[in-house]
Formats: C-alpha cells, sequence, structure tokens
C-alpha cells in the first residue's frame, strides 16, 4: 500500500505557486495510462485564476487548503478549506480568493463520454 502527503504537496505547490510568473502550480499525485483517475493537486496565489475553459468531463474539485470561486456562466459559488463540489460539465473558471489549493479528481476517459 502507497501513500503520500497532500499537506505536503500542497505547501510545496503554494511555495511554487507563490514564485511562478503565472501565480499557480499543479502537481498529479495520480493518474497516467493504467489509472482511470487523474488526481493533481492544483495551487493558485491569491488573486490568481484559471481562465474560463472547457469541461474535463466527469469531475470534482476538493479545497484542501485557501478559498476558491468555481464559476459556469451566471452560475457560481465560493468554496472554503474542505469543500467539494462537482465540476459543471460547461465552461468554467476557477479563482483564488486567497492563496489557495484544490485538488482536482477527473475520470481519464470522460471527455468522450459526454
Amino acid at each position: 500500500m502507497e501513500s503520500i502527503s497532500l499537506t505536503k504537496v500542497v505547501e510545496e505547490q503554494l511555495a511554487a505557486a507563490r514564485t511562478a510568473k503565472a501565480g499557480r502550480s499543479a502537481q498529479t499525485v495520480r493518474g497516467g495510462h493504467d489509472h482511470f483517475l487523474r488526481e493533481t493537486v492544483i495551487a493558485l496565489a491569491g488573486g490568481q485564476a484559471l481562465a474560463e475553459h472547457d469541461s474535463p468531463g466527469e469531475a470534482t474539485l476538493q479545497v484542501l487548503a485557501g478559498k476558491v470561486r468555481l464559476a459556469a456562466g451566471e452560475d457560481a459559488v465560493e468554496l472554503a478549506t474542505g469543500d467539494f463540489a462537482v465540476i459543471p460539465r460547461s465552461r468554467h473558471s476557477l479563482e483564488a480568493l486567497e492563496d489557495s489549493a484544490v485538488l482536482l479528481t477527473v475520470l481519464a476517459d470522460s471527455r468522450e463520454a459526454h
């Protein structure tokens, strides 16, 4: 059995995001050709965003640290540490209201499923 410290990954990725020109950093903690799920920790410095983009298919978002705003069109929700949301299957964006890290879980082949 294998384990990983998400706390350590969050700390590392937040440090990297704070110094990155784009204000973000990411690390896939599980995924690849042998897995159905891809799980990625994404860190955003406060005020930075992932601009509106297409849905990755079936996906969820869990806030590991900080506070973010997930928006799809006129619909938006603010999420804080410990919150969980299903990512809409439409174009959406993610904004860090403060230094934040999220765990994005995507079904690897879900783009073809919808």
